[in-house]
């Protein structure tokens, strides 16, 4: 049987829908992504140190230093990343709301309307959507972290170099041929960068951060629940003025997205930041600096003696050198991407529904011409 005319998505187009429409917001705000992730993995301290982490000037470091291509970093890992968390996400979501959305029906009248969501209810739905993302997604989410901010050696070196001590420079002639050697061994690619977690830390390396990124279900979760609400609102007052159209505007889109997302960074920022140095790797190095310790050795990581800084101790560490304000280092540029790429995703979201909605009333059409 060739089925019914589809007249609406199913789980399976919804989330490809929202997928395309994510890797659509993110690749128009890439660049901001590369910036927020390298100030997010830099280490704060001083009021100058952290004036060379403003958005700016990290900015105009990377075009000074590596060009355009520099923006562009771990741009496919990014893509794939997006994608496969989108369509999870949207999936989940989609799948865990209708499931519950048909139980509360069940328990009605027949011919009953379920009642709109509560609040709390689009919240919970979507922190099981986020979770379930999560778990099968992050293993690429690490790939794309490590990729767009380079190699640990690399960055030392280009540190090194940058000092202008003349015990510095005297070290460099003599570490140039290890430096150049390091840089050039270095596989930057999407597998290379896999084959690294992998043989330094394990097939866990892949999951770094998947504590913190569990917590932060909870940031898609007030995203869409106040999307929802605030639409809601919306869609009342334009009934109520004679517009029963049923949608939104495209820009009145964009402003509930901008502001659901912000909302949603503000509050969960903290351990966004802290999901980035652990996956970056940045707050061992930092933790075995502050205990003068030598740097763990790659193959260490994996081994059990040796345990990865969690996001907790991260947060106490930096509230105990640069207070409140260190846990938002770089929300600037954190908010600024994720307000205008989520923005972008629901205002581009109702196009590429209805494009995923066409394409499969072109496929059923060609099933049906085809079964004739």
């Amino acid at each position: 049987m060739s089925g019914s005319k589809p007249t609406q998505l199913t789980p399976f187009s919804a989330a490809f829908a929202g997928a395309l429409g994510g890797c659509f917001s993110n690749a128009v705000v890439y660049p901001l992504d590369v910036v927020k992730t390298r100030i997010q993995a830099s280490a704060g301290g001083s009021k100058s140190r952290r004036h060379k982490l403003s958005m700016m000037a990290v900015f105009m470091k990377i075009l000074k230093e590596e060009g355009i291509g520099g923006f562009y970093r771990g741009f496919g890992a990014t893509m794939l990343n997006t994608f496969s968390m989108q369509y999870a996400y949207f999936f989940f979501y989609s799948f865990v709301r209708t499931s519950y959305i048909k139980r509360l029906t069940a328990k009605l009248p027949r011919g009953s309307k379920a009642p709109p969501l509560s609040t709390a209810a689009e919240l919970l739905l979507g922190a099981v959507a986020g979770a379930l993302a999560q778990i099968f997604t992050i293993p690429v989410s690490v790939i794309a972290t490590r990729q767009q901010v380079g190699s640990p050696e690399k960055r030392a070196h280009k540190a090194r170099r940058a000092l202008k001590t003349s015990d510095i420079e005297s070290s460099e002639s003599s570490d140039s041929d290890s430096e150049t050697k390091v840089e050039e061994k270095y596989d930057d690619s999407f597998i290379g960068v896999a084959k690294e977690i992998i043989e330094e830390e394990g097939v866990g390396g892949l999951w770094l951060g998947i504590k913190p990124g569990l917590v932060l279900t909870v940031n898609p979760a007030i995203t869409y629940g106040m999307y929802e609400r605030v639409k809601t609102m919306v869609m009342v007052a334009q009934a109520q003025a004679g517009d029963t159209s049923g949608k939104m505007s495209p820009w009145i889109s964009f402003f509930v997205g901008a502001v659901s997302k912000s909302l949603a960074t503000i509050v969960t920022y903290p351990y966004i930041m802290a999901k980035v140095r652990i996956q970056a790797r940045t707050a061992d190095a930092e933790e075995a600096k502050e205990e003068h310790l030598p740097k763990p050795h790659p193959h260490e990581y994996h081994h059990t003696q040796f345990k990865h800084t969690g996001a907790l101790d991260i947060l106490g560490r930096v509230w105990k050198k640069e207070g409140f304000l260190g846990w938002y280092q770089g929300m600037g540029a954190q908010i600024f991407k994720a307000v205008l790429s989520q923005a972008l995703l629901f205002l581009s979201k109702e196009q590429f529904e209805a494009w995923t909605l066409a394409f499969s009333v072109f496929l059923w059409t060609l099933r049906q011409s085809t079964s004739v």
